[in-house]
């Protein structure tokens, strides 16, 4: 597969639509981030992003431009202010490789795997952090879906069972190793997909390096990114898989490479939840369908990558180890089942 971008054309498209001479325009793929590719376009006076697929197969929605851009679109219409504004979707596969969107630069912080420096966050504010994270996620689950059109970027009716059956289908398609415990795990969440459920919009991918924080006061979120997976759904999936992510000071040192909750202030789990549901809708009790959920989905993204990966689609050395948070993951589902703790 050719995996050489044409950085020249892209720029002699982009020329008309950023209002400037191709020669002016800069493109630099942006590191972090495991799944669509994100690119800083620049020109004389002002950031975009670009958004395109990965290279290698193709995995369901996740990847689809065209989607993504129409929800940037839809959370404008609703008034959302924390998504980038959608500025223009290209289906033309010819020009980069792939259909493309630009949108929005959101200049501020991601904390991806280390606090970066100069950025104060003491364990007093990682626990105003993880406050501003959850009051983040019950300002989208509490967006109105008739009036603002949300609800055509979705199909509610059997989304749970949708989504169950969905992520166990993909792992199979995309197993690699023998691992029994995330197996069990999705083997019990099919046989008790709860029967009734709330409905919102959700971001589906909602954990630290998936949002913007203000420099200057790192506790409060300027943005919300990677919107590839958001829909019309079950807003305790959307929890369930946020905890997933939220990793512990006790958890397996793999499962905390992907968001830095595990350092010390940050409100743990069962605190996340209390203030979830202080504000939001269900109760802890439902939770640990949800969280095992959540864990199952982590573990398959991660598989798929990793299969793009071995198959040769990517050399990212970043994708390597992803199997043993595949393995991780499974068995912290499996646990999960077993104590009944979350």
């Amino acid at each position: 597969m050719n995996t050489v971008l044409n950085f020249d054309l892209l720029k002699d498209y982009l020329a008309p639509i950023l209002h400037c001479a191709a020669d002016t325009i800069q493109v630099n793929q942006l590191p972090g981030g495991y799944s669509n590719l994100s690119f800083l376009v620049e020109s004389a006076t002002e950031k975009f992003i670009l958004r395109r697929p990965p290279f290698g197969e193709k995995i369901a929605k996740a990847h689809d431009m065209s989607r993504e851009f129409k929800v940037l679109e839809g959370l404008k219409k609703a008034g959302y202010t924390k998504s980038p504004l959608p500025i223009h979707y290209c289906a033309e596969e010819s020009i980069f490789g792939a259909p493309f969107f630009i949108m929005e630069f959101i200049e501020g912080v991601i904390l991806r795997n280390r606090v970066p420096q100069g950025i104060p966050l003491d364990k007093e504010a990682f626990t105003d952090l993880s406050r501003s994270a959850i009051d983040c996620l019950l300002e989208l689950h509490n967006l109105e879906l008739e009036n603002s059109g949300l609800i055509h970027l979705g199909k509610p009716e059997g989304y749970t069972q949708r989504q169950v059956e969905g992520w166990v289908d993909r792992y199979f398609r995309a197993k690699t190793n023998e691992l029994p415990g995330l197996e069990q795990a999705a083997s019990w969440l099919l046989e008790n997909i709860p029967s009734t459920a709330p409905l919102a919009f959700i971001h589906n991918d909602f954990k630290y390096d998936n949002i913007v924080l203000d420099p200057q006061q790192p506790t409060q979120i300027k943005g919300v990114l990677d919107w590839e997976m958001a829909t019309v759904g079950n807003p305790l999936m959307d929890l369930g898989t946020s905890l997933a992510y939220w990793a512990e000071e006790k958890d397996p040192e793999i499962l905390k490479l992907f968001n830095l909750s595990h350092l010390p202030g940050n409100l743990s789990r069962q605190e996340i939840m209390e203030y979830y549901f202080s504000n939001g809708t269900g109760s802890k009790q439902e939770m640990v369908f949800y969280y095992v959920f959540g864990l199952v989905k982590v573990a398959v993204i991660a598989q798929q990558i990793f299969k793009r990966y071995s198959q040769g689609f990517s050399t990212d050395p970043r994708f390597e180890p992803l199997i043993h948070v595949v393995e991780a993951a499974g068995k912290k589902a499996l646990k999960t089942l077993q104590t009944d703790k979350i």
